[in-house]
Parts: C-alpha cells; structure tokens; sequence
C-alpha cells in the first residue's frame, strides 16, 4: 500500500499554515483529503478554490442537489463522505 508523508499542522508554516488555517475556519479540522495535498500547497489552493466554486459558486443546482451528487459518488466509490 502507498504511503504519502504528510505535513501536521504543528508542522506547517507559510502558504501550508494560510491553507490549513482557512480549512480549519471552514470545517472545523484538518480532514485528510486537505492532508493528503500537504506537500503541495499550491495545489491544495487549487482543489479548495475549485471544490468552493463547485459547491457554493452559481449553478443551476441546488445546494442540497450538490451534496446528495457528491454522497452518491463517494458511497458509489466506497468512500467516507
């Protein structure tokens, strides 16, 4: 099995810091798909800024239509929503 070395919050500083800083705003911890990205905060601002706009940006879909689409697939991909 793979293994990804991740930066702990008590570890990152900088644009790491900033990030896990606005993840913990937003959802109240460090959830490991925001981990898994540690290596690259550059990245980790592109999925946040993508997963927002994909979530709250303007869209003909509800919110409520938005998170059942993103339970489904991650049920359907065996994942822990």
């Amino acid at each position: 099995m793979a293994w990804i070395n991740v930066i702990g919050v008590d570890e990152a500083d900088g644009q790491l810091k900033q990030r896990y800083d606005e993840a913990v705003s937003r959802a109240g911890r460090i959830w490991n798909i925001t981990s898994i990205m540690s290596q690259n905060p550059a990245v980790l601002k592109a999925s946040m800024e993508f997963y927002l706009v994909l979530m709250y940006g303007p869209s003909p879909l509800s919110r409520s239509q938005r998170e059942m689409l993103a339970t489904v697939v991650s049920a359907t991909n065996h994942c822990v929503y």
